[in-house]
């Protein structure tokens, strides 16, 4: 079982617009709602594949049941720690030129006794569990230090995958992760410098390997990704397709990774998967995952060189 750890539900609303004119009228073709938040997205990725997920994490009471029909739908049983108020919506807009403009809306406020009955839940299912993935962002006024609690709640036998950035990760690492998922982008803002070519990039990878973890996958967007464990490194190229919404890739590369993980593979099998699925969620406009067809449509055509 892959447990997945979702700290900030969203409700997406992913808009299609010709284009995005600031202070004007702007007219929307189509408009999706998608009841989501990393480590959910990361749960029906894993669905998908036909592996077995299982979703905990905070949920809100008033529009919190619609996230339970989601999952109901995916397949993928869940267990909430359910807090008053609404979850958060986030706006989407997406262009003729595929390109992405995010409002993304604050969280609510959760009480310490639910911090610590999340805790217990991890405890208990992870146990259970061959891959623990936490990822995202933090409810409103809850501490980045609370990461680093997360996975110390975590059974030893599960493995971790981290997917957040800046304070957060360095509070992940400090319970040791098995494998990290940082963006470029995000990886620059967590450092602090930016990273011109591939031999900087194994840097900063580093970097995170020093803090704690054991493997990292770094996400190149259309460039594909790199693995790396310190020792060996590895490239997966991706292969050109039609890009109708990046939203969600990231969390279909995790999935990808976790299935993997569970069943013992190596890095570059790893990656390729990643590298793969990836690739699947960008061809489909206003949901959050990827078929499981185009996956193994992907996977097939992908190769991975050492480097």
């Amino acid at each position: 079982m892959i447990l997945t750890v979702c700290l900030s539900p969203s409700v997406d609303v992913t808009i299609e617009l010709d284009s995005l004119n600031v202070g004007k009228v702007n007219v929307v073709k189509s408009k999706t709602l998608s009841f989501t938040g990393k480590a959910l997205n990361v749960a029906i990725g894993v669905a998908r594949l036909g592996a077995e997920a299982y979703a905990t994490g905070f949920m809100y009471n008033e529009n919190g049941a619609m996230f339970e029909r989601a999952l109901d739908v995916e397949g993928v049983p869940f267990t909430f720690v359910w807090n008053s108020g609404r979850v958060r919506e986030n706006y989407k807009c997406i262009d003729k030129r595929s390109m992405l403009t995010e409002i993304n809306d604050v969280g609510g406020q959760i009480e310490s006794g639910k911090l610590l009955e999340l805790l217990q839940l991890i405890q208990g299912f992870s146990s259970r569990s061959d891959v623990t993935v936490i990822s995202g962002g933090l409810p409103r006024g809850v501490d980045a230090s609370y990461y680093r609690e997360l996975f110390r709640a975590v059974d030893r036998k599960s493995l971790r995958i981290a997917d957040t950035e800046g304070a957060k990760m360095f509070a992940a690492l400090e319970a040791e992760i098995d494998l990290v998922k940082p963006n470029l982008e995000e990886l620059e803002e967590t450092l602090g410098r930016e990273f011109r070519d591939r031999s900087d990039m194994l840097a900063g990878c580093r970097e995170l390997l020093d803090r704690g973890a054991k493997s990292v996958l770094l996400s190149l967007g259309k460039d594909g990704a790199i693995i790396t464990d310190g020792t060996r490194n590895y490239y997966c190229k991706s292969i050109n397709v039609a890009v109708n919404s990046t939203v969600g890739a990231g969390d279909a590369m995790v999935a990808a990774a976790a299935d993997l993980m569970s069943h013992g593979a190596d890095l570059p099998d790893i990656l390729r998967a990643g590298v793969a699925a990836g690739t699947a969620a960008v061809t489909t406009f206003g949901t959050i995952s990827f078929t499981k067809n185009k996956y193994e449509e992907i996977l097939g055509s992908l190769n991975v060189t050492e480097f």
